[in-house]
């Protein structure tokens, strides 16, 4: 899929099991919501082929609008209506109502209920997006396409919502969802780690961090630019990059020591508070592909 001269996917291949929850994992600019709309027939392809429950993106998009449910990354409800209207409107444009499919969206809606007469627009993130994902779901789709549903809001509207999909899951819908947040892949039974329009690997969460093959160090220091900067003029060193508050330093298997770490940045002019050992998480993964990916393409 390109825009102009800029290709915004490079071939993505990939195939989704019936009730699965995948994940697309990657930074702003990935292709992720390329690739959703065009799952969702709302881009028609520049080559390639894509087909959701044996019907194909672009000749049966009527079938594909019916079987699925699309929540875009920015909030795109009426937000003049009110809650309760949205989810009446929506039930219409499907042939349904808001009572038949009740069941499926219950849980989240007794969040909603207390702001039933409120405007869209005037409903806080994190309930926008629950209501967002209700008019998603009222009309019982096959599949839910859901792209960066949590960008945006607070940290527990993050945790809710993943605990709502895990729920959804149990009903039997297939999920598609897109985030740039590497810790929420985890709570996905397979992901696709997206750069570029390219898809680096497709695993199960656990087999990407278990399929690490670097030593890894968490090193903290009051001058972690200067901790970078030593350690990418050492070759000994793999790679190295900051992780919230402290650098994430891998190395090759076995091949140096924590005290090694100390007393190199030491002879650098750089004090550390502590260097250790950790295990990696899926962004160090993430990371570690992109410079793979990077050193041969």
């Amino acid at each position: 899929m390109s825009y102009g001269q800029t290709r915004a996917l490079k071939g993505a291949t990939f195939a989704v099991d019936e009730g699965e929850l995948f994940g697309l994992i990657g930074p702003d600019g990935a292709g992720k919501t390329t690739l959703i709309r065009i799952l969702a027939s709302l881009l028609v392809p520049s080559g390639g082929s894509a087909t959701m429950c044996g019907a194909d993106v672009v000749r049966d998009y009527q079938a594909i609008r019916q079987m699925v449910g699309y929540m875009p990354g920015r909030f795109s409800l009426y937000q003049d209506l009110t809650v309760r209207e949205n989810l009446e409107f929506f039930a219409s444009v499907f042939g349904t109502t808001v009572e038949q499919n009740y069941r499926l969206i219950e849980d989240i809606y007794k969040m909603l209920e207390p702001f039933a007469n409120r405007p869209a627009g005037k409903l806080s993130g994190g309930m926008k997006q629950k209501l967002a994902l209700s008019c998603a779901l009222i009309h019982k789709p096959k599949v839910l396409l859901l792209d960066e549903p949590t960008t945006g809001v607070d940290a527990v509207s993050r945790k809710e919502f993943w605990t709502m999909l895990r729920k959804l899951k149990n009903e039997g819908i297939t999920m598609l969802v897109s985030t740039p947040y590497m810790d929420e892949a985890a709570q996905c039974d397979r992901i696709a780690l997206i750069q570029n329009g390219d898809i680096l690997q497709i695993v199960s969460p656990k087999q990407i961090v278990d399929s690490y093959a670097y030593d890894l160090f968490g090193i903290e220091s009051k001058r972690p630019n200067a901790v970078i900067k030593a350690l990418r003029a050492d070759s000994r060193f793999q790679s190295s990059f900051l992780f919230g508050h402290e650098v994430h330093l891998s190395v090759e298997m076995r091949s140096i020591a924590v005290d090694a770490v100390e007393r190199y940045l030491l002879e650098n002019g750089i004090e550390t508070i502590a260097v250790r050992r950790i295990s990696p998480t899926i962004e160090d993964c993430f990371m570690s592909l992109m410079e793979h990916n990077n050193a041969i393409g």
